[in-house]
């Protein structure tokens, strides 16, 4: 995995500029770095050396020297692309999956984008056409983001690379913060800032003349009809999930450098460590987090998986310190405010793999989101439920048993279930049902926004921009295809895979490899009928029933604990710190996006008390402001154009 950068029709010294560009990403390729300047563009490459280790370094050419490539992912069934290229006549000069993409692209154009099974973002320079071909893997893996001026364009893995160049204005998007403040993340192609945009998951742009004459998706979130659904039996379902998991797996522990696993106590990343071991690998490093929260925390199933299983086992506790300390980094890393603490402890996670001389791991992110396993998605099946029979009293009790650590107080919860949860005819015909609670409760905070932001936010709904997104068939679809695809297009690529993945993980240059989004196991598991996912309010029913076999019994009938991290008492401690100055009310002021007198009043009432007694609504507020003060003072106040680190390159190219 790496850090890719480019200026297209540059004006500044070009070596110069792209240095800096990739020195400011330099931990997402620590290995070495190289580039290639033409009288149009400038590449630029900082390596994580994982495939070819002797001759892998970028950027890479084709045979004669017409097609340039700098690549950060992986493409995992690269041997057999090469081997079939070599048959119609393609000469390699390496052992890397990089040089495939130049030798596809020559053979079949931007058609070859079908052909890959992995998590890639690439830019191929065409020196005879003068045309940059920028892709995006399919479901976000790997980020690209762009800038465009008059004439030149800049992309990069990071923000903060394209922000090196002097001429980029840095300036928080206040409709970013509306989208944030309501589905926890931005919707790609927009950003936090004005006028940088990511090109959105399994997409692909090309660049003439410094303009983008195409940006074009070449895959999209599967939303079937009837009729292309899955026809066959569950126990066909299952051998073929059984199968389809196995090679994803398989292929994705090709690499030149030892590959270990996250290990989180939960079905998923269970199945990947179990079937690693077993098919793979029984000498399997593993590596998971703890909680000082005993709310929180997950270590005993962890330790029963690895007593179970005999994996090299390394565990981190984590303190409430600890996320306090770690969150400007991690806001540093992600480059968006946050709602949650959550990508704190992935972090401090990846870096305990670092620091144990690993830079590979599997994980089992995509598996909720595929396979039927959020709560938000049980939450709209009980909904759809009740809403048969409203007068009913017993079938709103099943939000009770969902939400055990809500409903404490019987008298109060009886109250919340009618209020909160209940649904007309109305809701139901809504296409974000499912989600809408969620949204609707995290708009509230809105209400902490300054009047110069709303007054900028005046005539524009984020709706708009959202339902763009519904593919066809999706009205026609049941409940549970609605809600993943909902949680699919938004979360999973701009929060899971990002702010808690790919960004917090290679900041640690660390790689994150995830077999339950290989596009074959996707596919196929949004084809099966939504009865073999959710079964009663059993969630991901048919990953049960096709590895109960494989797992301890407790790991396979344990009630799903949401992946979450501390928030209450974590940044009022009433010590000086960076919390007492960013949240200070001048600096409130100073930076003008929230209403200081409601802001100062929500940080009273947490500085009040010793312990916190606040709703998930107020802690997503706090960490809100919190992360977009940190934001602000990062990137917008106290940017540097010089890294800290001038980055020595090892591999130049001038033509």
């Amino acid at each position: 995995m790496c850090g890719i950068a480019g200026v297209l029709n540059y004006t500044e010294d070009p070596e110069k500029l792209i240095s800096a560009m990739i020195a400011a990403i330099q931990y997402r390729g620590p290995d070495e770095a190289g580039i290639f300047v033409d009288p149009s563009i400038a590449l630029g490459h900082c390596r994580l050396s994982i495939v070819g280790l002797d001759d892998g370094s970028q950027p890479i050419s084709n045979e004669d020297g017409t097609l340039w490539v700098v690549y950060n992912g992986e493409v995992f069934n690269y041997p057999e692309l090469k081997a079939d290229l070599q048959k119609k006549g393609h000469l390699f000069a390496t052992h890397t999956d990089t040089e495939v993409l130049v030798h596809l692209y020559e053979e079949y154009g931007k058609e070859f984008l079908s052909l890959l099974n992995g998590q890639f973002a690439f830019a191929i320079w065409d020196t005879v056409r003068k045309e940059l071909f920028l892709a995006r893997d399919r479901v976000g893996i790997r980020p690209l983001f762009y800038y465009q001026s008059a004439q030149k364009l800049i992309f990069a893995s990071e923000i903060k690379a394209i922000f090196t160049d002097p001429s980029v204005p840095r300036e928080i998007d206040p409709q970013a913060l509306q989208q944030i403040f309501t589905y926890w993340t931005t919707l790609t192609p927009r950003t936090t800032f004005k006028n940088i945009f990511e090109l959105p998951p399994g997409h692909f742009q090309i660049v003439k003349n410094g303009k983008i004459i195409e940006q074009s998706p070449f895959w999209s979130i599967p939303c079937y009809s009837d009729e292309n659904c899955f026809s066959g039996t569950l126990d066909e379902a299952v051998e073929e999930t059984r199968t389809l998991l196995n090679d994803a797996i398989r292929i994705r522990l090709r690499a030149d450098v030892p590959v270990g696993a996250y290990l989180s106590g939960g079905l998923d990343s269970s199945i990947i460590t179990s079937l690693i071991s077993r098919n793979f690998n029984n000498k399997l490093r593993t590596f998971s987090i703890g909680f000082q929260e005993a709310d929180f925390d997950e270590t005993p199933y962890q330790r029963s998986l690895v007593d179970y299983l005999g994996t090299d086992h390394t565990e981190l506790l984590i303190s409430n310190q600890d996320i306090k300390d770690n969150l400007p980094r991690v806001i540093w890393h992600s480059e968006k405010p946050l709602l949650r603490t959550a990508p704190v402890p992935m972090f401090l996670l990846a870096k305990l793999v670092r620091d144990n001389n690993f830079k590979v791991v599997l994980t089992g992110e995509g598996a909720d989101e595929v396979f039927g396993g959020y709560d938000i998605f049980k939450e709209a099946k009980i909904r759809h439920f009740w809403n048969k029979f409203p007068e009913s009293t017993s079938r709103p009790r099943l939000l009770e048993k969902l939400h055990p650590y809500i409903f404490k107080d019987p008298a109060r919860s009886r109250m919340i279930l009618q209020k909160f949860y209940g649904v007309s005819n109305a809701d139901l015909n809504d296409p974000c049902f499912s989600h809408k609670i969620r949204w609707d409760n995290t708009r509230k905070n809105m209400m902490f926004f300054s009047d110069d932001v709303m007054s900028e936010l005046s005539g524009y709904s984020p709706e708009g921009e959202l339902q763009k997104r519904f593919p066809a068939h999706f009205s026609s679809r049941d409940a549970l295809a609605k809600a993943q695809f909902l949680e699919m297009d938004i979360f999973m690529s701009n929060y899971l895979l990002s702010s808690q993945g790919d960004r917090v993980a290679m900041g640690n240059s660390v790689e994150l490899r995830v077999p339950f989004l290989d596009y074959r196991v996707l596919d196929f598991a949004m084809k099966l009928p939504s009865k073999w996912k959710i079964r009663g309010l059993n969630e991901k029913y048919i990953l049960k029933k096709a590895f109960a076999d494989i797992m301890p019994e407790q790991i396979i009938n344990r009630q799903k604990q949401p992946y979450r991290a501390p928030i209450r008492e974590l940044f009022f401690s009433g010590k000086s710190d960076y919390t007492e100055e960013l949240l200070s009310r001048n600096y409130l002021k100073k930076t003008g996006y929230f209403n200081t007198v409601k802001t100062c009043n929500l940080i009273d009432k947490y500085n009040k008390t010793d312990r916190v007694i606040a709703s998930e609504t107020q802690n997503m507020a706090i960490i809100g402001v919190l992360t977009t003060q940190i934001l602000h003072h990062q990137f917008v106040e106290n940017f540097s154009r010089q890294p800290s680190n001038p980055i020595s390159l090892t591999k130049r190219i001038f033509k």
